[in-house]
């Protein structure tokens, strides 16, 4: 159970929500499997295969919401429109107009829903109430609306907002590369992307590169050339490495290996393995993310 991505957001602190009556709550809208004449389910499962729909470890609390799209390929419903459009030419003298072009797509999809295969998804959200932290395992914040979208549905109050820090992440990474260091505890790694604000945007993009010396000095060109930085790649502590980017998302989640012997030498069975692996890296993100937000001036609290 290792998180690969974090969409950060704030809980009051602490979030003042018996576990129980938050059970009770999630159990309003679980997931069932995607009727034929729908093209889309969610819901929540349990995160582990012991059926609870939240497990709960040293009050740091794990979600999960499931969901099934049918895929229904545009091209294959645009492609029977057409057909089925020539054949109703033929028949009535004259082309469909729009609103009978409508009708005909919409009966389409009708009938094709039932026959189109289905993929099923689940995203895995940690919550520690005592700190007021909610994190999406999502790779875009669309990903983790559609997670906030559905626990508002079935929550009787859900105080959710926006992690903001003093300094945008944007003018803090153009700060660490200008002056050629990072924050205390955080390494610079070897990927960056920067970008012109202008119309074109322009980017300039190292992967795997390092980034002193000689690449730095042109790192300092661009950025003194009006291009700022929109992802970079760190290491906190010797422990978590991740990317960065301008909307304070964190990518590319990489737990370092000593992290993961670890949980391995304290599990003996899968169930064990995936509380170990849980137990680090709540711990570890707990620590993780104030230092982060530190580095980036400290939390806008609002009034």
């Amino acid at each position: 159970m290792w998180f690969k991505n974090l969409q950060l957001y704030r809980l009051p602190t602490p979030w003042n929500i018996d576990l129980a009556k938050l059970d009770e709550q999630l159990g309003r809208a679980t997931f069932s499997r995607c009727p034929s004449h729908q093209p889309m389910s969610r819901g929540w499962v349990p995160p582990r295969k012991d059926g609870a729909l939240i497990y709960s470890s040293n009050n740091q609390w794990l979600i999960a919401l499931a969901v099934e799209q049918r895929l229904l390929p545009s091209s294959v419903v645009n492609d029977e429109t057409k057909e089925r459009a020539e054949q109703i030419t033929e028949q009535q003298g004259y082309a469909p107009g729009r609103k009978q072009m409508k009708e005909i797509k919409e009966r389409i999809i009708e009938e094709l829903m039932p026959r189109a295969f289905t993929r099923k998804r689940t995203t895995f959200i940690w919550i520690d109430p005592k700190n007021g932290w909610f994190c999406v395992d999502a790779g875009s914040p669309a990903k983790a609306e559609e997670v906030i979208e559905h626990l508002r549905h079935c929550l009787d109050e859900f105080p959710l907002k926006p992690l903001h820090t003093q300094l945008s992440p944007q003018s803090a990474m153009a700060d660490w590369l200008a002056g050629g260091d990072a924050p205390a505890g955080f390494t610079v790694d070897r990927d960056c992307e920067l970008k012109a604000m202008g119309d074109e945007k322009s980017a300039v993009r190292y992967v795997r590169h390092p980034l002193g010396d000689e690449v730095g000095a042109e790192i300092k060109s661009h950025l003194a050339a009006g291009k700022l930085p929109t992802r970079l790649a760190l290491t906190w502590d010797e422990r978590i490495s991740f990317v960065l980017t301008e909307k304070l998302e964190i990518k590319r989640l990489a737990f370092l290996d000593v992290l993961k012997e670890e949980a391995e030498k304290s599990a003996e069975h899968a169930d064990e393995q995936f509380d170990a692996d849980f137990a680090l890296m709540t711990g570890e993100v707990s620590r993780f993310l104030p230092q982060l937000v530190a580095a980036l001036g400290g939390e806008v609290v609002e009034k």
